[in-house]
Protein backbone atom coordinates (compact mmCIF):
# COMPACT_ATOMS: atom_id res chain seq x y z
CA UNK A 1 0.00 0.00 0.00
CA UNK A 2 1.34 3.44 -0.95
CA UNK A 3 1.18 5.97 1.87
CA UNK A 4 1.63 9.72 1.49
CA UNK A 5 3.32 11.52 4.37
CA UNK A 6 2.76 15.19 5.06
CA UNK A 7 3.30 17.76 7.78
CA UNK A 8 0.56 19.96 9.26
CA UNK A 9 0.64 23.54 8.06
CA UNK A 10 1.53 26.37 10.42
CA UNK A 11 -1.46 27.50 12.44
CA UNK A 12 -3.19 24.14 12.19
CA UNK A 13 -5.15 24.85 15.36
CA UNK A 14 -7.06 27.52 13.42
CA UNK A 15 -7.24 25.50 10.23
CA UNK A 16 -10.19 24.25 8.22
CA UNK A 17 -10.99 21.08 6.30
CA UNK A 18 -12.83 21.11 2.99
CA UNK A 19 -15.44 18.58 1.88
CA UNK A 20 -17.08 18.55 -1.55
CA UNK A 21 -19.75 16.13 -2.75
CA UNK A 22 -21.08 15.60 -6.28
CA UNK A 23 -24.73 14.54 -6.02
CA UNK A 24 -27.36 13.43 -8.48
CA UNK A 25 -28.94 16.87 -8.92
CA UNK A 26 -26.56 19.21 -7.11
CA UNK A 27 -23.08 19.50 -5.66
CA UNK A 28 -22.30 20.85 -2.20
CA UNK A 29 -19.24 21.91 -0.31
CA UNK A 30 -18.38 22.94 3.24
CA UNK A 31 -15.47 24.32 5.21
CA UNK A 32 -15.41 22.98 8.76
CA UNK A 33 -13.38 24.00 11.81
CA UNK A 34 -11.49 21.66 14.11
CA UNK A 35 -14.45 21.81 16.53
CA UNK A 36 -16.89 20.69 13.84
CA UNK A 37 -18.46 24.09 13.18
CA UNK A 38 -19.52 24.73 9.58
CA UNK A 39 -17.48 27.81 8.70
CA UNK A 40 -18.82 28.22 5.15
CA UNK A 41 -20.99 26.31 2.71
CA UNK A 42 -21.82 26.48 -0.98
CA UNK A 43 -23.94 24.56 -3.47
CA UNK A 44 -24.44 24.32 -7.21
CA UNK A 45 -27.36 22.68 -9.06
CA UNK A 46 -26.88 20.60 -12.18
CA UNK A 47 -28.89 18.46 -14.53
CA UNK A 48 -28.81 14.70 -15.02
CA UNK A 49 -29.03 13.62 -18.64
CA UNK A 50 -31.51 10.90 -19.61
CA UNK A 51 -30.97 10.34 -23.35
CA UNK A 52 -33.30 7.31 -23.39
CA UNK A 53 -35.81 5.79 -20.94
CA UNK A 54 -33.88 4.01 -18.19
CA UNK A 55 -30.60 5.79 -19.04
CA UNK A 56 -29.06 8.32 -16.62
CA UNK A 57 -25.71 9.98 -17.26
CA UNK A 58 -23.40 12.78 -16.12
CA UNK A 59 -20.75 14.54 -18.18
CA UNK A 60 -17.67 14.32 -15.96
CA UNK A 61 -16.12 17.57 -17.18
CA UNK A 62 -19.29 19.66 -17.54
CA UNK A 63 -20.84 18.49 -14.26
CA UNK A 64 -18.32 16.95 -11.86
CA UNK A 65 -15.25 19.07 -12.61
CA UNK A 66 -17.14 22.28 -13.35
CA UNK A 67 -19.02 21.99 -10.05
CA UNK A 68 -15.84 21.21 -8.15
CA UNK A 69 -14.09 24.24 -9.63
CA UNK A 70 -16.98 26.56 -8.76
CA UNK A 71 -17.30 25.27 -5.20
CA UNK A 72 -13.57 25.13 -4.45
CA UNK A 73 -13.03 28.70 -5.67
CA UNK A 74 -16.01 30.00 -3.68
CA UNK A 75 -15.02 28.22 -0.50
CA UNK A 76 -11.33 29.00 -0.80
CA UNK A 77 -12.26 32.68 -1.00
CA UNK A 78 -14.57 32.27 1.99
CA UNK A 79 -11.75 30.83 4.10
CA UNK A 80 -10.56 34.42 4.57
CA UNK A 81 -6.88 33.57 5.00
CA UNK A 82 -7.53 30.70 7.42
CA UNK A 83 -5.43 27.73 6.23
CA UNK A 84 -7.20 24.80 4.58
CA UNK A 85 -5.52 21.69 6.00
CA UNK A 86 -7.14 18.79 4.17
CA UNK A 87 -9.67 17.80 1.50
CA UNK A 88 -11.96 14.86 0.89
CA UNK A 89 -14.45 14.39 -1.94
CA UNK A 90 -17.39 12.09 -2.52
CA UNK A 91 -19.88 11.54 -5.28
CA UNK A 92 -22.72 9.49 -6.64
CA UNK A 93 -21.93 5.87 -7.10
CA UNK A 94 -21.27 3.28 -8.10
CA UNK A 95 -20.93 4.71 -11.60
CA UNK A 96 -18.91 3.79 -14.66
CA UNK A 97 -16.75 6.42 -16.34
CA UNK A 98 -14.43 4.81 -18.91
CA UNK A 99 -11.28 6.83 -19.55
CA UNK A 100 -8.13 6.64 -21.65
CA UNK A 101 -4.67 6.18 -20.19
CA UNK A 102 -4.45 9.91 -19.43
CA UNK A 103 -7.68 9.87 -17.45
CA UNK A 104 -9.69 11.63 -20.17
CA UNK A 105 -13.34 10.52 -20.23
CA UNK A 106 -14.39 8.58 -23.32
CA UNK A 107 -18.13 9.08 -22.83
CA UNK A 108 -20.52 10.41 -20.16
CA UNK A 109 -20.57 8.43 -16.92
CA UNK A 110 -23.26 5.74 -16.63
CA UNK A 111 -24.90 6.31 -13.26
CA UNK A 112 -25.71 3.99 -10.41
CA UNK A 113 -28.82 1.79 -9.94
CA UNK A 114 -31.26 4.28 -11.48
CA UNK A 115 -29.69 3.47 -14.86
CA UNK A 116 -31.30 0.22 -15.94
CA UNK A 117 -29.87 -0.24 -19.46
CA UNK A 118 -27.83 -3.35 -18.60
CA UNK A 119 -30.69 -5.75 -17.76
CA UNK A 120 -29.66 -8.26 -20.43
CA UNK A 121 -26.04 -8.11 -19.26
CA UNK A 122 -27.04 -8.69 -15.63
CA UNK A 123 -28.82 -11.90 -16.62
CA UNK A 124 -25.96 -12.99 -18.86
CA UNK A 125 -23.21 -12.46 -16.26
CA UNK A 126 -25.29 -14.08 -13.54
CA UNK A 127 -25.71 -17.17 -15.71
CA UNK A 128 -21.98 -17.24 -16.51
CA UNK A 129 -20.67 -16.90 -12.97
CA UNK A 130 -23.52 -18.34 -10.94
CA UNK A 131 -25.86 -16.35 -8.73
CA UNK A 132 -24.72 -17.98 -5.47
CA UNK A 133 -21.03 -17.66 -6.34
CA UNK A 134 -21.45 -13.95 -7.07
CA UNK A 135 -23.21 -13.25 -3.76
CA UNK A 136 -20.72 -15.36 -1.81
CA UNK A 137 -17.62 -13.73 -3.32
CA UNK A 138 -18.74 -10.17 -4.07
CA UNK A 139 -21.41 -9.75 -1.40
CA UNK A 140 -24.28 -8.73 -3.66
CA UNK A 141 -26.36 -10.13 -6.47
CA UNK A 142 -25.88 -8.44 -9.80
CA UNK A 143 -28.41 -5.66 -10.34
CA UNK A 144 -28.66 -2.27 -12.00
CA UNK A 145 -26.42 -1.02 -9.17
CA UNK A 146 -23.50 -3.20 -10.23
CA UNK A 147 -20.62 -1.89 -12.35
CA UNK A 148 -19.70 -5.17 -14.04
CA UNK A 149 -22.85 -5.46 -16.20
CA UNK A 150 -22.40 -1.83 -17.29
CA UNK A 151 -18.95 -2.78 -18.64
CA UNK A 152 -20.55 -5.69 -20.51
CA UNK A 153 -23.20 -3.33 -21.93
CA UNK A 154 -20.45 -0.97 -23.08
CA UNK A 155 -18.58 -3.74 -24.89
CA UNK A 156 -21.79 -4.84 -26.58
CA UNK A 157 -23.19 -1.47 -27.62
CA UNK A 158 -20.17 0.87 -27.78
CA UNK A 159 -17.25 -1.44 -28.62
CA UNK A 160 -15.05 1.40 -29.85
CA UNK A 161 -15.27 3.03 -26.42
CA UNK A 162 -14.67 -0.25 -24.57
CA UNK A 163 -11.60 -0.98 -26.71
CA UNK A 164 -10.08 2.44 -25.96
CA UNK A 165 -10.83 2.30 -22.23
CA UNK A 166 -7.73 1.79 -20.09
CA UNK A 167 -8.98 3.24 -16.78
CA UNK A 168 -12.34 3.36 -15.03
CA UNK A 169 -13.37 6.10 -12.67
CA UNK A 170 -16.15 7.17 -10.35
CA UNK A 171 -17.02 10.71 -9.34
CA UNK A 172 -14.70 10.75 -6.31
CA UNK A 173 -11.79 8.99 -8.01
CA UNK A 174 -12.09 11.22 -11.08
CA UNK A 175 -11.73 14.30 -8.89
CA UNK A 176 -8.82 12.75 -6.98
CA UNK A 177 -7.07 12.00 -10.28
CA UNK A 178 -7.60 15.55 -11.55
CA UNK A 179 -6.35 17.02 -8.27
CA UNK A 180 -3.39 14.76 -7.48
CA UNK A 181 -2.56 12.66 -10.52
CA UNK A 182 -3.20 9.52 -8.45
CA UNK A 183 -5.31 6.69 -9.89
CA UNK A 184 -6.96 5.24 -6.81
CA UNK A 185 -10.34 3.98 -5.62
CA UNK A 186 -11.52 3.46 -2.06
CA UNK A 187 -12.38 -0.02 -0.80
CA UNK A 188 -16.03 0.78 -0.28
CA UNK A 189 -16.55 2.03 -3.85
CA UNK A 190 -14.62 -0.95 -5.20
CA UNK A 191 -16.86 -3.31 -3.25
CA UNK A 192 -19.80 -1.95 -5.27
CA UNK A 193 -18.12 -2.88 -8.56
CA UNK A 194 -19.73 -6.34 -8.53
CA UNK A 195 -18.48 -8.84 -9.56
CA UNK A 196 -15.01 -7.27 -9.76
CA UNK A 197 -14.16 -7.14 -6.01
CA UNK A 198 -13.63 -9.97 -3.51
CA UNK A 199 -15.46 -8.83 -0.37
CA UNK A 200 -13.77 -11.06 2.20
CA UNK A 201 -10.29 -10.83 0.70
CA UNK A 202 -10.54 -7.05 0.50
CA UNK A 203 -8.97 -6.93 -2.96
CA UNK A 204 -9.85 -6.96 -6.62
CA UNK A 205 -11.22 -10.27 -7.95
CA UNK A 206 -8.80 -10.03 -10.84
CA UNK A 207 -10.12 -13.01 -12.81
CA UNK A 208 -13.68 -11.70 -12.82
CA UNK A 209 -12.50 -8.13 -13.42
CA UNK A 210 -10.60 -9.27 -16.50
CA UNK A 211 -13.71 -11.13 -17.69
CA UNK A 212 -15.97 -8.06 -17.58
CA UNK A 213 -13.41 -5.31 -18.34
CA UNK A 214 -10.56 -6.94 -20.29
CA UNK A 215 -7.40 -4.88 -20.57
CA UNK A 216 -8.52 -2.20 -18.11
CA UNK A 217 -5.96 -1.17 -15.48
CA UNK A 218 -7.50 -1.52 -12.02
CA UNK A 219 -6.94 1.41 -9.63
CA UNK A 220 -4.98 0.84 -6.44
CA UNK A 221 -7.16 0.53 -3.39
CA UNK A 222 -7.19 2.73 -0.29
CA UNK A 223 -9.55 3.62 2.56
CA UNK A 224 -11.70 6.78 2.42
CA UNK A 225 -9.75 8.26 5.35
CA UNK A 226 -6.35 7.54 3.79
CA UNK A 227 -4.37 10.42 2.28
CA UNK A 228 -3.55 9.27 -1.26
CA UNK A 229 -1.92 12.37 -2.73
CA UNK A 230 -1.61 16.12 -2.64
CA UNK A 231 -2.91 18.90 -4.87
CA UNK A 232 -0.55 19.48 -7.77
CA UNK A 233 0.66 22.88 -8.94
CA UNK A 234 -1.55 22.69 -12.04
CA UNK A 235 -4.65 21.75 -10.01
CA UNK A 236 -3.89 24.50 -7.48
CA UNK A 237 -3.77 27.10 -10.22
CA UNK A 238 -7.09 25.92 -11.62
CA UNK A 239 -9.01 25.43 -8.37
CA UNK A 240 -7.59 28.06 -6.02
CA UNK A 241 -6.63 25.35 -3.54
CA UNK A 242 -3.17 25.42 -1.95
CA UNK A 243 -0.53 23.32 -3.67
CA UNK A 244 0.43 20.33 -1.54
CA UNK A 245 -2.98 20.11 0.17
CA UNK A 246 -3.50 16.51 1.39
CA UNK A 247 -6.35 14.69 -0.39
CA UNK A 248 -7.97 11.49 0.89
CA UNK A 249 -9.32 8.68 -1.28
CA UNK A 250 -12.92 9.82 -0.68
CA UNK A 251 -15.90 7.53 -1.29
CA UNK A 252 -19.50 7.22 -2.49
CA UNK A 253 -21.80 9.95 -1.20
CA UNK A 254 -24.15 7.84 0.92
CA UNK A 255 -21.29 6.47 2.99
CA UNK A 256 -19.82 9.94 3.46
CA UNK A 257 -23.27 11.07 4.57
CA UNK A 258 -23.47 8.20 7.05
CA UNK A 259 -20.14 9.28 8.51
CA UNK A 260 -21.43 12.86 8.83
CA UNK A 261 -24.07 11.76 11.36
CA UNK A 262 -21.99 9.27 13.33
CA UNK A 263 -23.29 6.10 11.66
CA UNK A 264 -20.05 4.24 12.31
CA UNK A 265 -20.79 1.45 14.83
CA UNK A 266 -22.48 -1.94 14.19
CA UNK A 267 -26.25 -1.48 14.32
CA UNK A 268 -26.14 2.20 13.38
CA UNK A 269 -28.46 2.74 10.40
CA UNK A 270 -28.78 5.83 8.22
CA UNK A 271 -32.01 6.66 6.40
CA UNK A 272 -31.16 9.20 3.71
CA UNK A 273 -34.06 11.29 2.41
CA UNK A 274 -33.00 12.53 -1.00
CA UNK A 275 -33.76 12.25 -4.71
CA UNK A 276 -33.54 8.53 -4.03
CA UNK A 277 -33.98 6.92 -0.62
CA UNK A 278 -30.92 5.13 0.67
CA UNK A 279 -30.23 3.09 3.81
CA UNK A 280 -26.84 2.11 5.21
CA UNK A 281 -26.41 -0.18 8.21
CA UNK A 282 -22.97 -0.77 9.73
CA UNK A 283 -21.91 -4.41 10.30
CA UNK A 284 -18.98 -5.98 12.11
CA UNK A 285 -18.85 -8.84 9.59
CA UNK A 286 -20.23 -9.45 6.09
CA UNK A 287 -23.81 -10.76 5.76
CA UNK A 288 -24.45 -11.30 2.03
CA UNK A 289 -28.11 -11.55 1.04
CA UNK A 290 -29.46 -11.54 -2.53
CA UNK A 291 -32.02 -8.75 -1.97
CA UNK A 292 -29.51 -6.26 -0.49
CA UNK A 293 -26.00 -4.96 -1.08
CA UNK A 294 -23.25 -6.11 1.26
CA UNK A 295 -20.17 -3.93 0.97
CA UNK A 296 -17.04 -2.81 2.73
CA UNK A 297 -17.64 0.11 5.08
CA UNK A 298 -16.16 3.58 5.04
CA UNK A 299 -13.74 2.74 7.86
CA UNK A 300 -11.25 -0.14 8.07
CA UNK A 301 -12.65 -3.27 9.69
CA UNK A 302 -16.30 -2.47 8.97
CA UNK A 303 -18.87 -3.77 6.51
CA UNK A 304 -22.28 -2.47 5.46
CA UNK A 305 -25.71 -3.66 4.51
CA UNK A 306 -27.17 -1.19 2.07
CA UNK A 307 -30.55 -0.71 0.48
CA UNK A 308 -31.82 1.82 -2.02
CA UNK A 309 -35.11 2.86 -3.57
CA UNK A 310 -34.92 4.08 -7.16
CA UNK A 311 -37.17 7.10 -6.60
CA UNK A 312 -38.27 9.01 -3.51
CA UNK A 313 -37.67 12.75 -3.50
CA UNK A 314 -37.82 12.55 -7.29
CA UNK A 315 -41.51 11.62 -6.99
CA UNK A 316 -42.33 14.44 -4.58
CA UNK A 317 -40.56 16.92 -6.87
CA UNK A 318 -42.44 15.56 -9.89
CA UNK A 319 -45.75 16.03 -8.04
CA UNK A 320 -44.80 19.53 -6.94
CA UNK A 321 -44.07 20.54 -10.51
CA UNK A 322 -47.23 18.84 -11.72
CA UNK A 323 -49.50 20.85 -9.43
CA UNK A 324 -47.46 24.06 -9.63
CA UNK A 325 -47.04 24.99 -5.96
CA UNK A 326 -44.09 25.00 -3.58
CA UNK A 327 -43.12 22.24 -1.16
CA UNK A 328 -44.14 24.19 1.93
CA UNK A 329 -47.75 24.55 0.79
CA UNK A 330 -47.96 20.90 -0.30
CA UNK A 331 -46.55 19.70 3.02
CA UNK A 332 -49.03 21.83 4.96
CA UNK A 333 -51.92 20.41 2.94
CA UNK A 334 -50.68 16.82 3.24
CA UNK A 335 -50.20 17.17 7.00
CA UNK A 336 -53.95 17.79 7.34
CA UNK A 337 -54.77 14.50 5.58
CA UNK A 338 -55.20 11.52 7.94
CA UNK A 339 -52.95 8.45 7.87
CA UNK A 340 -53.87 6.32 4.86
CA UNK A 341 -54.49 9.30 2.58
CA UNK A 342 -58.24 8.76 2.70
CA UNK A 343 -57.93 5.38 1.04
CA UNK A 344 -55.05 5.86 -1.42
CA UNK A 345 -52.08 3.55 -1.80
CA UNK A 346 -49.05 4.24 -3.98
CA UNK A 347 -46.26 1.99 -5.22
CA UNK A 348 -43.31 4.41 -5.61
CA UNK A 349 -41.55 2.46 -8.37
CA UNK A 350 -41.50 5.27 -10.93
CA UNK A 351 -38.06 4.26 -12.26
CA UNK A 352 -38.20 0.56 -11.44
CA UNK A 353 -37.10 -0.55 -8.00
CA UNK A 354 -33.78 -1.49 -6.52
CA UNK A 355 -33.74 -3.34 -3.18
CA UNK A 356 -35.17 -5.69 -2.15
CA UNK A 357 -37.09 -6.30 -5.41
CA UNK A 358 -34.32 -5.70 -7.97
CA UNK A 359 -37.00 -5.11 -10.60
CA UNK A 360 -36.06 -2.50 -13.21
CA UNK A 361 -39.41 -3.04 -14.95
CA UNK A 362 -41.49 -2.20 -11.86
CA UNK A 363 -43.62 0.92 -12.29
CA UNK A 364 -45.56 3.33 -10.13
CA UNK A 365 -49.13 2.49 -9.18
CA UNK A 366 -51.72 4.73 -7.50
CA UNK A 367 -54.65 2.65 -6.24
CA UNK A 368 -57.98 3.82 -4.82
CA UNK A 369 -58.43 7.09 -6.73
CA UNK A 370 -61.80 8.84 -6.76
CA UNK A 371 -62.84 12.32 -7.85
CA UNK A 372 -62.93 13.27 -4.17
CA UNK A 373 -59.13 12.96 -3.93
CA UNK A 374 -56.93 15.98 -4.54
CA UNK A 375 -53.28 16.90 -4.60
CA UNK A 376 -52.96 16.73 -0.79
CA UNK A 377 -54.08 13.10 -0.64
CA UNK A 378 -51.90 12.12 -3.60
CA UNK A 379 -48.87 13.87 -2.13
CA UNK A 380 -49.34 12.19 1.24
CA UNK A 381 -49.84 8.83 -0.49
CA UNK A 382 -46.46 9.33 -2.16
CA UNK A 383 -44.77 9.99 1.19
CA UNK A 384 -46.50 6.97 2.69
CA UNK A 385 -45.59 4.74 -0.26
CA UNK A 386 -41.92 5.64 0.14
CA UNK A 387 -42.20 4.94 3.87
CA UNK A 388 -43.62 1.48 3.13
CA UNK A 389 -40.57 0.93 0.93
CA UNK A 390 -38.30 1.89 3.83
CA UNK A 391 -40.07 -0.63 6.06
CA UNK A 392 -39.71 -3.32 3.39
CA UNK A 393 -35.96 -2.70 3.24
CA UNK A 394 -35.53 -2.62 7.04
CA UNK A 395 -37.32 -5.96 7.24
CA UNK A 396 -34.97 -7.36 4.59
CA UNK A 397 -31.97 -6.13 6.61
CA UNK A 398 -33.34 -7.81 9.72
CA UNK A 399 -33.84 -11.06 7.79
CA UNK A 400 -30.18 -10.86 6.71
CA UNK A 401 -29.09 -10.74 10.35
CA UNK A 402 -28.65 -7.00 10.65
CA UNK A 403 -30.00 -5.23 13.71
CA UNK A 404 -31.09 -1.60 13.37
CA UNK A 405 -30.24 -0.47 16.90
CA UNK A 406 -30.33 3.21 15.97
CA UNK A 407 -31.95 5.00 13.00
CA UNK A 408 -30.52 8.36 11.97
CA UNK A 409 -32.40 10.51 9.45
CA UNK A 410 -30.44 12.72 7.06
CA UNK A 411 -30.97 14.66 3.84
CA UNK A 412 -33.16 17.41 2.50
CA UNK A 413 -36.36 15.42 3.04
CA UNK A 414 -35.97 15.74 6.82
CA UNK A 415 -36.97 19.40 6.59
CA UNK A 416 -40.51 20.13 7.70
CA UNK A 417 -40.86 16.96 9.75
CA UNK A 418 -43.85 15.36 8.00
CA UNK A 419 -41.95 12.81 5.95
CA UNK A 420 -39.78 11.67 8.88
CA UNK A 421 -42.88 11.36 11.06
CA UNK A 422 -44.63 9.20 8.48
CA UNK A 423 -41.57 6.93 8.21
CA UNK A 424 -41.41 6.53 12.01
CA UNK A 425 -45.15 5.80 12.13
CA UNK A 426 -44.91 3.24 9.30
CA UNK A 427 -41.82 1.48 10.66
CA UNK A 428 -42.68 1.83 14.35
CA UNK A 429 -39.14 3.08 14.98
CA UNK A 430 -37.62 6.22 16.47
CA UNK A 431 -35.37 8.30 14.25
CA UNK A 432 -32.65 10.62 15.45
CA UNK A 433 -32.23 13.85 13.49
CA UNK A 434 -28.81 15.48 13.92
CA UNK A 435 -28.15 19.20 14.07
CA UNK A 436 -26.64 19.24 10.58
CA UNK A 437 -28.36 17.28 7.81
CA UNK A 438 -26.43 18.89 4.95
CA UNK A 439 -25.12 15.49 4.02
CA UNK A 440 -22.12 14.02 2.33
CA UNK A 441 -20.04 17.21 2.11
CA UNK A 442 -19.92 17.35 5.91
CA UNK A 443 -19.01 13.66 5.92
CA UNK A 444 -16.19 14.43 3.49
CA UNK A 445 -14.88 17.08 5.86
CA UNK A 446 -15.03 14.49 8.65
CA UNK A 447 -13.05 12.01 6.53
CA UNK A 448 -10.40 14.67 5.88
CA UNK A 449 -10.30 15.59 9.57
CA UNK A 450 -9.87 11.92 10.51
CA UNK A 451 -6.93 11.66 8.10
CA UNK A 452 -5.37 14.65 9.87
CA UNK A 453 -5.84 13.06 13.29
CA UNK A 454 -8.46 15.56 14.48
CA UNK A 455 -10.78 12.93 16.10
CA UNK A 456 -14.04 14.50 14.83
CA UNK A 457 -16.56 11.83 15.89
CA UNK A 458 -18.68 14.15 18.06
CA UNK A 459 -19.07 16.87 15.45
CA UNK A 460 -22.79 16.49 14.78
CA UNK A 461 -24.96 15.80 17.87
CA UNK A 462 -28.63 14.76 17.73
CA UNK A 463 -31.07 17.70 17.57
CA UNK A 464 -34.46 15.97 17.75
CA UNK A 465 -35.92 12.48 18.05
CA UNK A 466 -38.95 11.51 15.94
CA UNK A 467 -41.14 9.01 17.80
CA UNK A 468 -43.86 6.84 16.22
CA UNK A 469 -47.53 7.44 17.05
CA UNK A 470 -49.17 4.17 18.12
CA UNK A 471 -52.58 4.90 16.56
CA UNK A 472 -51.14 5.88 13.18
CA UNK A 473 -48.76 2.89 13.30
CA UNK A 474 -51.74 0.56 13.70
CA UNK A 475 -53.39 2.11 10.64
CA UNK A 476 -50.20 1.81 8.62
CA UNK A 477 -49.72 -1.86 9.58
CA UNK A 478 -52.94 -2.64 7.72
CA UNK A 479 -52.01 -0.51 4.71
CA UNK A 480 -48.52 -2.04 4.58
CA UNK A 481 -49.92 -5.54 4.10
CA UNK A 482 -51.87 -4.30 1.09
CA UNK A 483 -48.82 -2.38 -0.17
CA UNK A 484 -46.86 -5.64 -0.33
CA UNK A 485 -49.79 -7.40 -2.04
CA UNK A 486 -50.30 -4.59 -4.56
CA UNK A 487 -46.90 -5.18 -6.17
CA UNK A 488 -47.39 -8.91 -6.62
CA UNK A 489 -50.91 -8.47 -7.97
CA UNK A 490 -49.93 -5.83 -10.55
CA UNK A 491 -46.44 -6.94 -11.55
CA UNK A 492 -47.49 -8.58 -14.83
CA UNK A 493 -49.39 -5.44 -15.85
CA UNK A 494 -46.57 -3.05 -14.96
CA UNK A 495 -44.01 -5.21 -16.77
CA UNK A 496 -46.23 -5.16 -19.87
CA UNK A 497 -46.45 -1.37 -19.65
CA UNK A 498 -42.71 -1.01 -19.06
CA UNK A 499 -42.04 -3.01 -22.21
CA UNK A 500 -44.32 -0.75 -24.21
CA UNK A 501 -42.52 2.29 -22.79
CA UNK A 502 -39.16 0.88 -23.88
CA UNK A 503 -40.54 0.26 -27.35
CA UNK A 504 -41.61 3.90 -27.60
Amino acid sequence: MVRISFSPRPGAVDGLVLGIDIGTSSSKGVLVTRRGEVFARASRPHETSSPRPGWFEHDADAVWWADFLALSRELTAAADRRPIEGLAVSGIGPVLLPADAGGRPLRPAILYGVDTRASRDIAELTAELGAESIVDRSGSALSSQAVGPKWRWLARHEPEVAERAELFLMASSYLVLRLTGEYVLDHHSASQCDPMYDLRAGSWAEDWAELVAPGVDLPRLAWPTEVVGTVTAAAAAETGLPQGLPVTAGTIDAWAEAASVGVTEPGDTMVMYGTTMFLVQVLADPRPRPGLWTTRGAFPGTYSLAAGMATSGAITDWLRKLVGIDFGELLDEAARVPAGSRGLLMLPYFAGERTPLFDPAARGVLAGLTTAHGRAEIYRAALEGIAYGVRHNLEAMHAAGGVARRLVAVGGGTQGGLWTQIVSDVTGSEQQVPGETIGAALGDALLAATALGWEPRDWNPVRTVVKPDAARSATYDEFYRHYRALYTSTVDITHFLAARQRDG
